[in-house]
């Protein structure tokens, strides 16, 4: 909802994003005061990126493609509707729209990735950002125009992320979750680093639509890159694990192996009590 607050707040100054620092921070102490124990690390072995990218390719580029694209949509966008004069309400509608897109994408992305190739599911995300990207920059930039394509934009580059990490989990151990989940959000933090100083370059040696051009190119790759993949090796087996919420007490960050069997995670406070009598 802090989109909204860009058709009102004084952007030009910089009491907004001290604002901001500023709940970030309280953020931080409140959490770091916090008297819940943090979840028991255990020791895992490294995982070294290049056996990652031979077990999961799409995986490792898509999330690299995925930070890249969201990096410069959400830097440069709103430059890119400014420059032609857009109202700032609008902008924010826009952004607003963007990120509920994302969110409603997640459960029918998440069900399709579920039932087919997530490659394939990847491609078509791809595909569809893609031409939308390339569709929006013709249409006028007016609300009832911007919107619905704001949607669906937010809709396919949000769900490239998760959709990558799910992919690259069916390559890998069950025992590996963590380190497979880190060095994907590395990747994508580095692209999303990259994203706009990419996007921003070519924004000032071509035209100011150059970004999306740019973002619809990185969308294309992955768009193939998976595709091909796809049609070149066969997909993974999906396995379905049961979902439980877990206290963070009770919580390790590295999951068990999905045969073994089930162990207490402290001593029955019983037994001890009777082998100490």
């Amino acid at each position: 909802m802090g989109q909204l607050l860009i058709g009102r707040a004084k952007i030009e100054t910089t009491g907004p994003f001290s604002a901001i620092v500023a709940l970030f921070a309280v953020a931080l102490v409140m959490v770091s005061t916090t008297r819940a124990e943090p979840p028991r690390a255990t020791a895992t072995e490294t995982l070294a990126y290049g056996q990652l990218a031979r077990a999961a390719p799409v995986a490792v580029v898509g999330c690299a493609l995925s930070g890249l694209i969201s990096g410069a949509f959400y830097a440069l966008v709103p430059a890119w509707m400014q420059d032609a004069g857009t109202a700032r309400t609008t902008i924010a509608l826009f952004m607003l729209v963007a990120v509920l897109g994302g969110l409603a994408f997640q459960v029918p992305v998440g069900w399709l990735s579920d039932r087919f190739d997530r490659r394939l599911v990847l491609a078509a995300l791809g595909l569809g950002f893609a031409g939308l990207a390339v569709i929006l920059v013709h249409l006028p930039r007016s609300l009832p125009v911007v919107l619905p394509p704001a949607a669906l934009l937010g809709g396919f580059m949000s769900t490239l992320y998760p959709v990558c990490v799910s992919h690259a989990h069916d390559r890998m151990p069950a025992d590996r979750v963590v380190a497979v989940s880190g060095r994907l959000i590395l990747l994508s933090g580095l692209g999303s680093v990259v994203g706009p100083l990419i996007g921003a370059s070519l924004m000032a040696h071509f035209t100011i639509d150059g970004v999306f051009y740019f973002m619809a190119a990185a969308a294309l790759i992955l768009t193939f890159l998976a595709a091909g993949r796809s049609f070149t090796t066969m997909a993974p087996h999906h396995l379905e694990r049961p979902f439980e919420i877990l206290a963070p007490q009770a919580a390790t960050l590295a999951h068990a192996s999905l045969d073994a069997p089930d162990e207490p995670l402290s001593p029955d406070p019983i037994k001890v009590a009777s082998e100490d009598n």
